[in-house]
């Protein structure tokens, strides 16, 4: 009776982080797009999807580089970030469904 409750509460946060894997890919193209002046930020709908992107990922990008600063002009914290998730997500879902097993 519990599982089918838990397996909406996995599919439900495996959709989350992916959704947010989605979002900080699309922030690094973006702020790829800008450093090559293919985005204009004086565009209003540009600045806009621009801040969206930011208020969704710099608290987390800004959490990893308190732990490792850009090296060399190169900024790790994405990279770091899609890791951490994709690892959380892992153990997250192996955990459950051990767990799962034992219901």
């Amino acid at each position: 009776m519990l599982a089918p409750l838990i397996g909406a509460l996995l599919y439900i946060f495996d959709t989350v982080v992916g959704l947010y894997l989605f979002v900080v890919v699309i922030a690094v193209v973006v702020s790829w797009l800008i450093a090559f002046g293919v985005l204009n930020t004086y565009n209003p709908t540009a600045r806009s999807l621009v801040q969206f992107l930011d208020a969704l990922t710099e608290p987390v990008f800004r959490l990893c580089r308190k732990v490792i600063p850009p090296i060399g002009g190169l900024d790790l914290s994405p990279l770091i970030v899609i890791i951490l998730l994709r690892v959380i997500q892992s153990l997250v879902d192996s955990y459950v469904m051990l767990a799962m097993g034992h219901l």
